[in-house]
């Protein structure tokens, strides 16, 4: 049963990136969605306007920093500052991706760390604290100098396997597709039971994915290659051909952010993958849609999470109890 939220003390907020996922976390979290218009004008400026009083609430602005990436950050921003100008208690950001987050260390000469550029970002504006889903690394949690909860989306993921495919712990594996994959793929094939293999994949970026070899026994098994992002989808094709190269009778996969870049669905297309599980942290896109596609809403998590949160109660316990909710 939805607890019922105070009126006047809790609200929720939605920016333009992922409507439909706010809508449903608003439901589980008891609430309606506040009142706020978006503007963008001929130029690219933004106008945003709070159309209620929000004077000494506990306010949470749901927002992906996705594509438009920097248009979705900016709408942000100005949020925090349009509530914080009208004098809310604390400001929450909800962000099921976040953007830049791959930018978080320098790989290279004179580059920028852009990942805490964000965070700094966030932090000037006045933001309480930030509350994210599956971080590209999670030492992006000490970029900031507030509380960031940090929402992991492996159970959701994983009971998809176990609820809905004659997968199980015998005949299955489950794969990382590249060594910095590893703990990700660990993490999932705990909650299976499966042991785990690796792509012996060295190219530095998704595009120029070139696997040499897979580590571990992947023959007549059931292959779940596993990441946290799903952008041009050039890894996990190559991934996939590699896995029935080395004798896996099928492959699936899995991936919590489905940014797909450019021909991202036309090459999980073409690829030999059965299924590719994602969460809906990211609005796809009507000419971005596959059959093969299987979004797992996290809806129940966020929910869930922002009311333990208002109420002041610990989160462990949604890294314990089973999530299964599915979005058709």
């Amino acid at each position: 049963m939805v607890e019922q939220v105070e009126a006047g003390k809790m609200k929720l907020f939605a920016l333009s990136s992922n409507r439909p996922l706010a809508e449903k976390i608003a439901r589980v979290a008891g609430v309606e969605l506040g009142k706020a218009t978006v503007k963008h004008f001929s130029d690219g400026e933004i106008q945003i306007s709070i159309d209620e009083s929000i004077r000494g609430d506990e306010l949470f602005i749901i927002q992906s920093v996705s594509d438009p990436v920097n248009t979705n950050l900016m709408e942000l921003l100005i949020m925090v500052d349009a509530a914080r100008r009208a004098s809310a208690a604390k400001i929450n950001v909800v962000i099921p991706y976040y953007g830049y987050s791959r930018a978080d260390r320098k790989a290279r000469s004179r580059e920028p760390i852009t990942a805490k550029l964000v965070a700094s970002l966030l932090q000037m504006d006045g933001v309480s604290r930030v509350i994210a889903l599956d971080l590209h690394a999670a030492q992006l949690q000490g970029f900031f100098d507030i509380p960031v909860d940090h929402l992991q989306s492996d159970r959701l993921l994983a009971s998809y396997f176990e609820n809905n495919t004659d997968l199980n712990a015998e005949n299955t594996v489950v794969v990382a597709p590249d060594h910095a994959g590893v703990s990700r793929a660990r993490r999932l094939a705990e909650l299976l039971g499966t042991p785990i293999a690796i792509i012996d994949n060295r190219s530095e970026t998704e595009n120029a994915a070139h696997p040499e070899a897979v580590i571990g026994d992947v023959r007549q098994k059931h292959a779940i290659l596993v990441d946290d992002i799903i952008d041009t989808a050039v890894r996990i094709s190559v991934s996939a051909v590699a896995l029935r190269n080395a004798g896996a009778a099928s492959v699936y996969a899995c991936a919590t952010h489905a940014v797909l870049s450019g021909d991202a669905t036309k090459r999980i297309d073409a690829a030999p993958l059965e299924k590719v599980v994602v969460t809906d942290s990211i609005q796809i896109p009507a000419d971005k849609q596959s059959d093969k596609f299987v979004v797992m809403s996290v809806d129940e998590l966020f929910g869930r999470a922002i009311n333990l949160i208002y109420h002041e109660q610990p989160v462990d316990q949604l890294f314990h109890s089973p999530i299964t909710k599915q979005q058709q």
